[in-house]
């Protein structure tokens, strides 16, 4: 299943942010690029809403972050092994599926460990100067038989985990009498013989713990006798001596093998956060697990450190600071936009549109009429939607003649009015009205930075100037509070009356910054009077940029 890729406008989205992203997916659908998707880093708003419900488009799904976590890179399907795993069943799937560790949980799913094929070669190493060890296994009979596929003539307490020592009985019967006996318990012996009958008799005697009769040799009905009166467990391997008794090693469990001194990380932990962590380690793999140790993945530093695969889209912006958390990290595959250049690299070339025009919907609209596309009437409302807004109708210094020319279009395929669209948009509620103070500061607001100094302008839209009066005490606290949280060094506030295409500005920050503003002042030198300015962006943000290039 393909990736979805989503089109971000925005923090703080306008109706041009979440209008334009809404239609580039459409459009990318209708080219054929079916797994792009619309989406929102920050909430809507009474004019949003009321444009999408009278289209009846849905809101963007909201992502706030896309900063790259484990779980964008994690493996969920992988193969593991369990405490009771037996050497060859984790030899075989390190061999068959090429991987060089494997995870070890518990019967709940609970992460234990890893083990490795560098611990299972270390078990199998022979150390001369402990034979003792070179022959011990840690397991059950019924698991050395199934190891073996032996055929299980007589079986005592199979299921029995015990520490058990393997010896070939191949020398003579005296010999192996006074030796068997001195080493260890017979209780705790793994005997494997061909068909010597006289040490297949001595085991009998010697109550040894298990009797392994070799290629598929047939047992004289007597053995098999004294094998129940002794409780002997006797079974008949298909292998030769040498290789049945490597495979009896090979059944030990994995329980005393495996690493359990691990490092484990969680899916919520971002990549970057990571490879910080795992840079100078050297484990083969990593495991994430949930708040009860369950295991939910796995990775390895190849994983950690590949390219990012979260792909993303930008339309009605191109400045980091403006976008979707983590935008930094992830793949930025184009930017669709009408604002001054930023500073956003890229590892690649990409698609920049980028275009001196009033509104983002209208490259979007343009976009399908240049491939000889019609969006449907829904989606063409929307733009129009982002597009008016935008613009004021076209009425904002912003505008250019493609925007009149877009609408138009646009207006014939959706058959809605613009002007009679523009009324119901720009009565939809007041947001100063209908928001808390704070929310007024953060819904259309955008960070900027200029030769070193960080500030941001907010922007709301209203039928005259009263409801602001009425709030202007609150909204002014709320504007210095965002400023002090954000830590900027200048705030603003725009509020455009649209009847009049006039605007006050409402301003917090440091004194030498404010008092370069050359507008008339309305009060205490913090609320000025802009009369003819409506564009954030054409109009005050370079106003504004060289007052403070120059301060």
């Amino acid at each position: 299943m393909t990736k979805p890729v989503y089109i971000f406008g925005h923090k703080n989205p306008d109706a041009d942010a979440i209008c334009s992203a809404i239609g580039y997916a459409a459009f990318k659908e209708a080219i054929g690029e079916k797994e792009f998707r619309p989406a929102r880093c920050g909430n809507s708003n009474a004019r949003i809403d009321a444009i999408l419900d009278r289209f009846k488009v849905p809101l963007p799904t909201f992502i706030g972050d896309v900063t790259p976590r484990l779980e964008d890179v994690m493996k969920t399907e992988f193969w593991k092994a369990g405490p009771q795993s037996t050497c060859a069943e984790a030899l075989q799937l390190i061999d068959e599926y090429d991987v060089r560790s494997l995870p070890v949980v518990d019967e709940q799913g609970k992460a234990k460990g890893l083990v490795s094929i560098f611990d299972l070669g270390e078990y199998f190493t022979p150390r001369v100067s402990d034979p003792l060890r070179m022959r011990k296994v840690r397991s059950t009979i019924t698991a050395i038989a199934r190891s073996l596929k032996a055929e299980t003539v007589h079986l005592h307490e199979p299921d029995r985990f015990e520490e058990l020592f393997v010896r070939i009985g191949a020398m003579d019967i005296r010999s192996f009498g006074n030796f068997a006996q001195k080493e260890v318990s017979p209780r705790q012996s793994i005997i494997v013989v061909g068909d010597r009958w006289d040490i297949q008799e001595k085991s009998m005697q010697l109550g040894v713990r298990l009797l392994v009769v070799t290629g598929n040799l047939e047992l004289d009905p007597e053995m098999i006798e004294r094998a129940k009166e002794k409780e002997v467990s006797l079974i008949v391997s298909p292998y030769d001596s040498a290789t049945t008794s490597w495979i009896i090693r090979s059944a030990s469990f994995l329980d005393s093998l495996f690493e359990t001194e691990t490092i484990q990380f969680h899916r919520e932990d971002r990549v970057r956060d990571v490879q910080k962590r795992i840079a100078r380690k050297y484990a083969p793999l990593y495991m994430v697990t949930d708040s009860s140790d369950r295991l939910l993945g796995i990775f390895s530093k190849t994983d950690i450190f590949k390219p990012p695969t979260t792909k993303i889209v930008l339309v009605d912006h191109n400045e980091l600071s403006q976008a979707v958390s983590g935008a930094g990290e992830v793949e930025i595959l184009e930017i669709i936009d009408h604002h001054r250049l930023g500073n956003i690299p890229t590892d690649q070339p990409i698609l920049f549109i980028n275009r001196p025009v009033g509104s983002t919907c209208t490259i979007v609209a343009d976009r399908f009429f240049k491939e000889g596309l019609e969006p449907s009437p829904a989606i063409a409302g929307v733009l129009m939607a982002g597009l008016i807004s935008d613009t004021l109708l076209l009425s904002s210094p912003t505008t250019t003649p493609t925007d009149k020319e877009i609408l138009e279009r646009l207006a014939k395929i959706a058959d809605v009015d613009p002007q009679e669209l523009a009324d119901s948009i720009f009565t939809s509620g007041s947001v100063i009205l209908n928001s808390e103070p704070k929310r007024v500061i953060q819904m259309d607001c955008k960070v900027y930075e200029e030769d070193g100094t960080r500030f941001s302008v907010s922007q709301v839209e209203e039928l005259g100037f009263d409801n602001f009066w009425e709030h202007e005490s609150v909204l002014k606290e709320a504007l210095e509070e965002y400023r002090t949280s954000e830590k900027l060094d200048f705030s603003a506030l725009l509020v455009t009356d649209i009847n009049t295409q006039n605007s006050l500005l409402v301003v917090s920050g440091e004194e030498q910054l404010i008092s370069g503003i050359s507008y008339p002042s309305v009060t205490s030198g913090e609320i000025f009077d802009l009369k003819g300015i409506v564009s954030r962006k054409k109009q005050l943000i370079p106003y504004l940029s060289k007052l403070f290039a120059d301060s």
